[in-house]
């Protein structure tokens, strides 16, 4: 259902939403913002309103956003709509062709307040991004030789993620490591700054592709880079044997990854399931099968069957239970690609009977 903006921005010449009008309220010296319905208009405001309006000024405020740039839309966290508002209407960033953007440098080294994987302290560690390498790398001191870790940018997700980690320019970065999945927990106290990594990234990740598969049209290769997650949260879980006790985990969908964490920052997650297509034996049931010892304080059961074996979960409410079933039929229901194939069988499958 389409719902009447009730907020504009006079100066633009844009209907804006409640959430971004905010945004627009603190660059005032850009954005004139005012209530459709309660502010008074003058005429030439609204001659110029009428003049103008979304879809012209799309077309001069984003005439060259890149394929890689990560357009955010109502859902998104504060800090990626305030810069792709900020980029657009005040820096101009996508107006004019030609311009060199920062995120197309090739390279990027700089300073990110990074979680410990132990302490759970955040320290300043030094990030490099190089496209010639492929790679993002951290350093634990400014001047070392030698990095911590080299990751190939291929293997990287990143999204925002503020809450969980307690940040409003809070970046969660994952990889894939000796065929385990890597969370590290990043900060930048400058929300251009962090959004400027994030879309550093998206940009190597896309000049990799193009080189891996050049025959490739961007429509094709933008779903590759950096994604969302499709949901996050608590479920209870049980082992193998299915006669341990159910125990609480953080679960994270990827897509096609169901990861499980003990702790929601935890570095590593202690397990994988894999969700095939239903064509190929991968099935969801509501509840849990009969005879299952449930210890658990939750009772909305969820059965995942793979070729291998099953996956006993509970939520702690019905909706959440439907939410999670939605989301895994979704992804069961989805083609796989030549990619995913091979996933299964050289770095995911196997975890998922390595831990409870």
């Amino acid at each position: 259902t389409f719902v009447y903006p009730e907020w504009a921005s006079c100066s633009l010449g844009v209907f804006i939403c409640l959430a971004c009008s905010g945004i627009h309220r603190n660059i005032q010296e850009i954005s004139k913002v005012k209530s459709v319905g309660l502010s008074h208009w003058e005429d030439q405001e609204l001659e110029f309103m009428a003049k103008n309006g979304n879809e012209p000024t799309k077309k001069i405020y984003e005439a060259t956003v890149p394929v890689y740039y990560y357009k955010p839309n109502h859902k998104d966290c504060q800090v990626l709509r305030e810069q792709w508002i900020r980029a657009k209407y005040e820096r101009k960033e996508f107006s004019e062709a030609g311009r060199n953007l920062i995120y197309e440098e090739g390279t990027r080294d700089g300073m990110l307040m990074k979680r410990g994987r132990d302490n759970g302290q955040f320290l300043n560690r030094r990030f490099v991004l190089s496209e010639r390498e492929g790679t993002l790398k951290y350093f634990t001191k400014f001047d070392a030789k030698d990095p911590k870790a080299v990751i190939k940018v291929d293997t990287i997700n990143a999204t925002f993620k503020p809450e969980k980690i307690g940040n409003p320019n809070g970046l969660q970065i994952t990889y894939l490591k000796a065929y385990s999945t890597r969370n590290i927990f990043v900060y930048h106290d400058s929300s251009k700054e962090i959004v400027d990594w994030f879309n550093s990234i998206r940009a190597v990740q896309l000049h990799y592709l193009k080189v891996a598969f050049p025959g490739a049209t961007d429509a094709e290769l933008v779903p590759k880079l950096t994604r969302n997650f499709l949901k996050e949260g608590y479920m209870e879980k049980t082992g193998p044997r299915q006669t341990e006790g159910f125990k609480k985990r953080w679960f994270t969908l990827d897509h096609r990854r169901l990861m499980y964490f003990k702790d929601p920052l935890d570095a590593f997650a202690k397990g994988e399931v894999f969700l095939g297509n239903k064509d190929h034996g991968y099935q969801i049931f509501p509840g849990l099968p009969s005879g299952t010892h449930h210890n658990g304080s939750w009772q909305h059961g969820i059965t995942i069957k793979t070729p291998e074996r099953c996956f006993l979960f509970t939520c702690e409410t019905e909706e959440d239970q439907e939410s999670w079933m939605k989301h895994f039929s979704d992804v069961m229901s989805a083609p796989m690609s030549p990619q995913e194939f091979a996933s299964k069988y050289s770095e995911l499958h196997f975890n998922c009977l390595l831990h409870l």
